[in-house]
């Protein structure tokens, strides 16, 4: 069967949306888009956003993404910083002063007259092909700048260790403006898979769309598991919609272990974790033939640990992760809409690992250290030392003049239980010094728009629950 792009209600070959991207394109350089030209592109998941996206690259574009929820102020502020010429954006509200094209008219307005080779090679040799932003869960979101070649390299490297196959169905539940999301599109057509575009947010029609088309992976984030498995378990038979289904591969946020042998107990494939960023791109990878922690690093990278004075530590000794990259961001945007060019070789990531003696990585959280009663501790290290006890948490630590850090634990339990059940729980699995001061239970914890826990509205409200003792 040919690979295809479904949507709800909608299914075209590949080459049929090859053929709609090169008719695009000739629309976007009618708007003065050559190579070169800085195009803002904000739009919500959509099959015309797949193909939009495919003329953008055929059109030679630096494309500059932004997230489908950026506000007017935001969009400007990305717009001017990233010296755009055109933004590209689907319907509701737009800044005024922009010049602008909208997805909905730019499809309407295909001609066959303008079929041509499609063509990505020289997108490819952009060293600007792609500008992304951080998460910014950790401070300012920032412009991070790619090579359009080095992109595309980098997803063959992962679709090589995952095994992504031409008879795949791909179905990512992730925003496609950030980098797991774009990642899925762009393996599908570097392996001519078939890409499922479902509205993620609405998990009924996701697992309507997975039976009908026979998906075979599903990307997605922790949290978007976890929904799925609370839908599905209540069902008389919970692989209905699932069964085609052979590797449930998660990213973009910490997974809870628990979680992943759940889907190994009814699904009878584990969760299959994995770590990468957006500067560095998608490094390690676990996969059926080898579900151990986030798996071994992808073909021509390398992953170290070292200690806070940069030595190199041994297998199962926890510190920071380098990663040497070939395919790494080629710098910074600037507030000139210049790129900031950063030094190749090792890059540390701030976050904190360890490397088993099968050289497969295990990513214990950001390298965000309090200092609590004497003792150096960090807050989601002692998330992933809960999760392996059955607790969904997020730790927030508050500055307190008399301890160092207070410690607020929120926890994710859908059937409510109360906080001194939680406080006894994880009391249970933790010294003393790392024993919540504050536990506050929800139902499910507050998620940015990538699908990652929103650690500044938890800091937030950690700050006031502090604050009202």
């Amino acid at each position: 069967m040919s690979a295809t792009l479904y949507g709800p209600d909608s299914a075209q070959t590949l080459g049929e949306v090859e053929r709609d991207a090169t008719a695009v394109a000739a629309q976007l350089q009618g708007l003065g888009v050559t190579r070169g030209t800085r195009v803002l592109y904000r739009a919500e998941n959509s099959p015309a956003y797949v193909t939009v996206l495919l003329a953008l690259m055929h059109a030679g574009a630096s494309i500059v993404l932004a997230d489908h929820l950026e506000n007017t102020d935001g969009t400007v502020r990305i717009y001017h910083r990233a010296a755009c010429r055109l933004l590209v954006t689907d319907e509701g509200a737009v800044p005024e002063g922009l010049p602008v094209a909208r997805i909905g008219d730019l499809v309407a307005g295909i001609s066959q007259d303008d079929e041509g080779d499609f063509d990505l090679q020289p997108w490819a040799k952009m060293p600007d092909g792609l500008i992304m932003w951080s998460s910014g869960s950790t401070g300012e979101p920032k412009g991070i700048v790619k090579s359009g070649g080095k992109f595309l390299e980098n997803l063959l490297r992962n679709a090589d260790l995952v095994g992504h196959v031409a008879d795949d169905v791909l179905l990512p539940l992730l925003p496609f403006s950030h980098q797991y999301g774009l990642s899925m599109v762009m393996i599908a057509w570097l392996r001519r898979c078939s890409l499922v575009v479902a509205p993620y947010r609405r998990l009924d029609v996701v697992l309507r769309m997975a039976s009908r088309t026979g998906v075979t992976v599903i990307d997605a984030t922790p949290p978007t598991y976890r929904s799925i498995r609370n839908i599905v378990t209540r069902r008389a038979d919970p692989m209905a919609d699932l069964r085609t289904v052979r590797m449930f591969c998660s990213g973009a946020a910490p997974l809870d272990p628990a979680l992943s042998d759940s889907y190994r107990d009814f699904a009878g494939h584990p969760l299959l974790d994995s770590y990468g960023s957006t500067e560095l791109g998608n490094v390690c990878f676990a996969t059926s033939q080898n579900p151990v922690g986030t798996g071994q690093v992808v073909r021509g990278l390398g992953v170290r640990i070292v200690d806070d004075a940069g030595a190199f530590l041994s297998a199962d000794e926890v510190g920071e992760i380098e990663v040497h990259s070939p395919d790494m961001m080629e710098g910074f945007l600037a507030d000139d809409g210049s790129v900031d060019v950063v030094e190749r070789g090792w890059q540390s990531t701030g976050d904190l690992g360890y490397l088993d003696s099968g050289g497969n990585l295990f990513v214990l959280g950001r390298k965000l250290a309090v200092n609590r009663m004497g003792y150096t501790i960090y807050p989601e290290i002692l998330e992933n030392k809960v999760a392996r006890g059955g607790c969904s948490v997020k730790v927030i630590a508050v500055p307190d003049q008399r301890r160092g850090a207070s410690l607020v634990f929120y926890v994710e339990d859908e059937q409510g239980r109360d906080r001194q059940y939680w406080r006894e729980r994880l009391n249970e699995l933790l010294p003393p010094y790392e024993q919540p001061n504050r536990v506050v239970v929800l139902d499910r914890l507050p998620l940015n728009h990538n699908g990652k826990p929103d650690r500044k509205q938890l800091t937030g409200l950690a700050e006031a629950e502090m604050a009202s003792q």
